[in-house]
């Protein structure tokens, strides 16, 4: 007499999961009605788009992580899932600086924000700043600056203290760089304003330092540190019809709150030689490698 076994069968393990595909299925739904709820709670704000808590949400799935499923494309999964959703909070759309070298930078914008979210393609700086600032498109792609000397420092546009211009927001890619062939290698920045600086606990600001005189960077790279700040990357604007306008982006590692006084400080330790620093943004720091790779972060 033959003995029976308790192992599934393949018809079993396809029932099972379309019991799991169900529930999940269900779950989205039930999640929706919540993010409606959100929505009425919402509707009185300009901009709706909460760049921090989205870097949170993908920090935890992270941490939590078990399995063979592999990360990466679990990011893709609630980075869909998160863009989608906020459609119904409002209208959300990207403009993209593409320029015509480098067509990446639509694979980059399009593995943040969605598959099928409206996007349009400009090929200067300026144009996405612009569309931006006027709120045609909610959010801008555009390079990362690079300490070049040709490079085209479209930040030297957000150096202002109007409370509509748009601020840094994101850093792409965040989850490590898709498919697109032409991608490889490219880093964005993300801009959008009335977005209220939110820390995560994994940041970086960027930060407009103005100075009077032409001074070198080792003495505002000085004042950061005595202030706990740790510069990442900086480069320098001077404006020819401005001569005594020489302005430091920097770009550094943790939170600088612009509510407290890291601001006012950073000025006076600098006394007499930086005439302003105004905040530019910050973006949650992306996933590394060994994240990705299911390694515990640094």
């Amino acid at each position: 007499m033959a003995k029976r076994t308790n192992k599934p069968t393949l018809d079993d393990l396809r029932q099972q999961i379309d019991a799991i595909d169900r529930q999940l299925h269900a779950l989205i739904m039930q999640r929706t009605k919540v993010v409606e709820n959100v929505r009425e709670l919402k509707k009185n704000q300009a901009v709706k788009i909460r760049p921090a808590r989205e870097a949170e949400i993908v920090y935890r799935l992270m941490e939590r992580h078990e399995g063979g499923f592999p990360r990466r494309e679990l990011t893709r999964i609630w980075r869909e899932l998160i863009v989608a959703t906020l459609g119904f909070e409002g209208p959300f759309s990207v403009a993209v600086q593409v320029p015509d070298n480098a067509p990446g930078y639509w694979d980059l914008a399009r593995d943040q924000y969605g598959s099928f979210t409206p996007m349009r393609r400009f090929t200067t700086n300026a144009r996405v700043i612009e569309a931006v600032q006027r709120q045609e498109f909610t959010l801008g792609v555009l390079p990362l600056p690079e300490n070049d000397r040709d490079a085209d420092m479209w930040w030297r546009h957000l150096v202002t203290t109007a409370e509509d211009a748009p601020r840094i927001i994101a850093r792409l890619p965040f989850a490590g760089p898709g498919n697109g062939f032409e991608a490889q290698g490219l880093e964005a920045l993300v801009i959008c304003p009335l977005v209220r600086p939110e820390a995560t606990g994994r940041d970086r600001t960027y930060l407009a330092v103005e100075c009077e005189e032409d001074i070198a960077f080792s003495t505002v790279n000085q004042a950061l540190e005595a202030l706990g700040f740790s510069a990442v990357f900086n480069q320098m604007w001077h404006e020819p019809s401005r001569p005594a306008a020489w302005t430091w982006l920097v770009e550094v590692f943790g939170f600088v709150d612009p509510d407290r006084e890291h601001l006012e400080n950073l000025k006076e330790t600098v006394a007499g030689r930086v005439s302003r620093v105004i905040h530019l943004g910050t973006a949650a720091t992306p996933l590394s490698e060994a994240e990705l790779d299911g390694e515990t972060p640094p």
